[in-house]
């Protein structure tokens, strides 16, 4: 897009409002020339899209992508901005259950559909929503670079205020600009790769910038919907939307997480909570200057802060500062000992003075008693207003800020029980499918433990994979007893796999009971992510769940078996069509399961950002999956670039927040309305039709011989691993193959390419193969799936939307760098007849003129992106070729810099990685 010359006078931005964004964009635009101009006026016409960057040095050609990258943040933020302001719109003008799914708009829909008060005070006691953060490497933007973005929104939220004077209007430009300026002079690449701890880092960075404030308040904003809805209704709203976290526990694949990470990361999470604890509670302890003469306190609160200070080393002195201000004391003694326990657990902390918190409980059943004491003594509004926000956020986030789940795959689990079968076994273990492998886990798992477990005489990995699960007694016990939140076992392929994971739990000593034969308090949860592992899974989990340890451990952790299921991994394995297929019915067939074996199936969603790795709209998603399987209960992955853009400002934080839960809680209460919607036969056979040819068509290019050179060549798939945006290898055992390869450089390599097949290959053939077969009952049939089921629909949009980014013109120039011509044309021949074969097929589906003409702001979106996007991939694909050929190290490391700038800002551009 090419923008018209600035005029050289101060510029006065004007007041930011309406429900466009092109106010704000113009007022960013702005900044950045100045900015440029100021620093490299050179680049000003490629900024202004009046001219190319081929040709420049290597050097200038980074500075160009840089303030290009600069650029789509700049827009990003504009567009969160106007969203906002919209939402805001809707809200004024119709009133909040207007707003789309908003907790207003869903309960008094189930209101007008007769879904009574007690169904819904029911679904909120089984309530449970915990999105999990990972470290999964597509995060290219350092917390440093994070934060100045923040506060160039923050600047934005100022200019829409109609308060500022013309001077200050300008001085908030100033600011602006100057963010902007901290931005060009900060180097958005990773010099080196992160370590864990860095990682551990990023994740609380979002806690202390947005989430430990909103998600109280979201909370909050549920329970005046509960009020709105059904009027002279009590409800009871529990704290069961919680976050949970892979950051510094996801072990699969990387051996920078050993168990004293894991022990590092846990501190870390703890002391991120507590300090905020104790700045919110100092902060009440100045603002409660309520005098004893003022408001009488009762006598059970006087009682309450008679302990307190009967527990403190100095409570006389205490009671003697501030006399008469009887919250105030209450209060410097939960300060006290919010201190004391941060001193236990932050390294070279001083000696505590006084009692600390033995657990989160404690601190809310004080908190209790401050809102109690207030309430009685006829302040029920500070009470509310004040204090209980504190008490609901250590309600959310307990002594541990989140969840944190440890994972490990099977082939490691599997190496330590064979270690621990030779303590007592000459010769080689059974094969891990031999029935007499089977035969000795359960013996294992009913005999009593003889004391505490001995590692000693265990090779080194053994003692490592158990000095985990070690970890995980100790501090449930000592920490928090909600400090990890399950064992997710990667490349799950039978019971013994799993059984083999509460094995090693027992001989680590995390069994509630001291023989180790009754309960395992830490959840494990078995990863299905093949197509394959997915058909299994009903049968695995049929067999399971009659297995004794596992029935009472489920029924101690609520009555529920929690497993989780992989869209990346499926879709690598067979396809877009197939990989939503094969994740729906399994979701049917184990909800199925769970309800035949009384015990209730719970899903975690191991999706992406990417449409291929599961990323989709949020409620969409939601409503698409089976009816029944949520029922209330609903685990996600939150991953890289989806963090940031969720989360890093506090007013896009409790709209992704709100707009989860309230999909979650919308999918229970639809299905616990009358007249739910059963499944059509009809639509699952054409379902199943569509996934069997869509896979046929993805495996034979996934299983050409030429394709592995090809992706190689024609991709920056080598190069991607050069960004250090992760502390994980892109391999898992290290091989070269597409079976070793992860799938988030399997999709970030094909989505810089600009052939994006992870999200549409197979999916023409599909349509093609059933349309060719039932002609046109079949095209009929298409159309009421289009219109009535979401499943089908949701596939439908999605694989249209990435239709729109991808450029065979583009994707041709990336075929050139692979050398091998009989490779190059074969492959691209079949991705080319592939694409135009989907679009015509999308299009016969939808009965549209074009792609994606349902989603003019989607369209309007990337028709800003596009023009600035292509010469930049082309740029690409002459830094590829260059880069490879070049042998001076000197210039290759200024071409490397050059080459990575462009893969940051096509994935900038875009809005994800993988």
């Amino acid at each position: 897009m090419i923008h018209a010359p600035i005029a050289e006078s101060p510029f006065v931005p004007p007041l930011i409002t309406g429900t466009d964004d092109r106010v704000a964009l113009d007022v960013l635009f702005r900044s950045l020339v100045d900015v440029c101009r100021r620093h490299q006026p050179e680049l000003e016409a490629v900024l202004r899209g009046q001219a190319d960057i081929a040709g420049l040095s290597p050097e200038l050609t980074a500075r160009a992508l840089q303030v290009r990258g600069i650029w789509f943040q700049l827009i990003a933020i504009a567009e969160q901005n106007t969203a906002m302001r919209r939402r805001r719109h809707v809200e004024r003008e119709a009133g909040r259950d207007r707003l789309k799914n908003s907790f207003s708009a869903v309960l008094a829909r189930a209101a007008a559909r007769g879904v009574p008060a007690e169904t819904v005070h029911a679904l909120l006691a089984s309530l449970r929503v915990r999105p999990t953060l990972t470290a999964h490497p597509t995060e290219a933007k350092r917390v440093t670079v994070l934060e100045k973005f923040r506060r160039i929104y923050l600047i934005l939220k100022e200019l829409e205020m109609p308060r500022w004077t013309e001077r200050e209007r300008q001085a908030l430009m100033d600011d602006l600009r100057d963010e902007i300026e901290l931005v060009w002079m900060t180097g958005e690449l990773h010099l080196e790769k992160p370590t864990v701890d860095r990682e551990v880092a990023w994740g609380l960075h979002f806690f202390d910038e947005t989430l430990f404030e909103m998600l109280p308040e979201t909370l909050a904003s549920l329970e005046e919907a509960l009020e709105s809805a059904y009027p002279g209704a009590r409800f009871e709203v529990p704290a069961f939307f919680q976050f949970g976290s892979w950051i510094g526990g996801d072990r699969d694949g990387n051996p920078f997480v050993t168990a004293e990470v894991t022990r590092r990361t846990l501190r870390q999470n703890a002391l991120a909570s507590l300090r905020r604890y104790r700045d919110r509670v100092d902060g009440l302890a100045r603002s409660l200057s309520v005098s004893a003469r003022a408001l009488p306190v009762t006598d059970g609160f006087a009682a309450a802060l008679a302990d307190q200070l009967a527990a403190q080393p100095d409570g006389g002195q205490i009671a003697q500062r501030n006399p008469g201000e009887p919250y105030r004391h209450f209060l410097t003694c939960l300060s006290r000992r919010l201190a004391a326990t941060m001193g236990g657990l932050e390294e070279n902390g001083s000696e505590p003075t006084g009692p600390g918190y033995a657990d989160a409980d404690a601190l809310i059943a004080d908190l209790r008693a401050l809102e109690g004491g207030l309430t009685a003594a006829g302040c029920p509004s500070l009470a509310a207003n004040r204090v209980r926000p504190v008490r609901r956020m250590v309600e959310i986030f307990r002594f541990s800020t989140v969840r944190l789940d440890i994972r490990e795959n099977t082939t490691r689990t599997t190496r330590a029980l064979q270690a621990l079968w030779h303590r007592t076994h000459e010769g080689e273990p059974p094969d891990v499918d031999a029935p007499s492998w089977m035969q000795w886990l359960e013996a294992e798992l009913a005999r009593p433990l003889n004391g505490p477990p001995d590692l000693s005489g265990l090779p080194e990995e053994a003692r490592e994979t158990l000095a985990t699960f070690r970890l995980v007694a100790e501090m449930r016990g000592s920490l928090d007893r909600e400090a990890f939140g399950a064992f997710v076992l990667s490349m799950t392929h039978s019971v013994p796999d799993i059984l083999g994971v509460y094995l090693l739990a027992k001989t680590a000593g995390v069994f509630l009971d001291a023989a180790g034969t009754e309960i395992c308090p830490l959840p494990i949860v078995p990863l299905f992510e093949t197509i394959d592992d997915l058909r299994a899974a009903p049968a695995i989990m049929r067999a399971l769940l009659k297995v004794p340890v596992v029935r009472r451990s489920a029924r101690q952790q609520g009555g529920v078996q929690e497993v989780m299921i992989g869209y990346s991994d499926s879709n690598k394995d067979g396809g877009f069509v197939a990989s939503n297929w094969e994740l729906a019915k399994a979701q049917r067939l184990l909800t199925q399961v769970g309800e035949q074996a009384g015990i209730g199936i719970a899903f975690f969603h191991g999706r992406g950002g990417s449409v291929s790795r599961g990323g989709a709209p949020t409620a969409r998603a939601i409503a698409a999956q089976p009816p029944g399987s949520i029922r209330g209960r609903f685990r996600t992955t939150e991953q890289g670039e989806v963090v940031s853009f969720k989360y890093a400002n506090r007013g896009t934080a409790a709209y992704q927040m709100e707009l989860l839960a309230s999909a979650v809680l919308a999918h229970a209460l639809d299905g616990a309305a009358p007249g739910t919607p059963a499944a059509n036969p009809e639509f699952d056979d054409a379902m199943e039709a569509l996934s069997g040819a869509s896979r046929a068509a993805y495996a034979r290019l996934l299983t050409h011989p030429d394709l592995v050179t090809y992706f190689g060549a024609a991709s920056p798939l080598d190069e991607i691993a050069l960004l250090n945006i992760g502390s994980r290898p892109a391999r898992r055992f290290g091989a070269r193959s597409l079976a070793d390869l992860r799938a988030i450089p399997w999709v970030f390599a094909w989505s810089q390419n600009r052939h994006g097949i992870t999200g549409w290959y197979g999916v023409g053939s599909g349509l093609k193969s059933l349309l060719d077969v039932r002609g046109e009952a079949g095209r009929a049939l298409l159309r009421r799936m289009f219109s009535e089921s979401p499943l089908f629909r949701l596939i439908m949009d999605e694989v249209e939307k990435t239709l729109l980014t991808v450029d065979l013109s583009l994707a041709r120039d990336f075929a050139g760098l692979c050398p091998d011509e009989g490779a190059r044309e074969t492959v691209f021949a079949m991705i080319e007849a592939e694409y135009r074969l989907t679009c015509a097929m999308a299009l016969a589906v939808s009965g549209d003129r074009t792609l994606a003409e349902r989603f003019p702001l989607y369209r309007g979106r990337l028709a800003e992106r596009l023009p600035v996007l292509d010469p930049i991939s082309r740029e690409q694909v002459n830094l590829l070729r260059r880069f490879r050929a070049e042998t001076d190290e000197t210039a290759r490391e200024a071409l490397k810099s050059a080459l990575l700038l462009s893969i940051n800002c096509v994935a900038t551009g875009f809005g994800a990685t993988g």
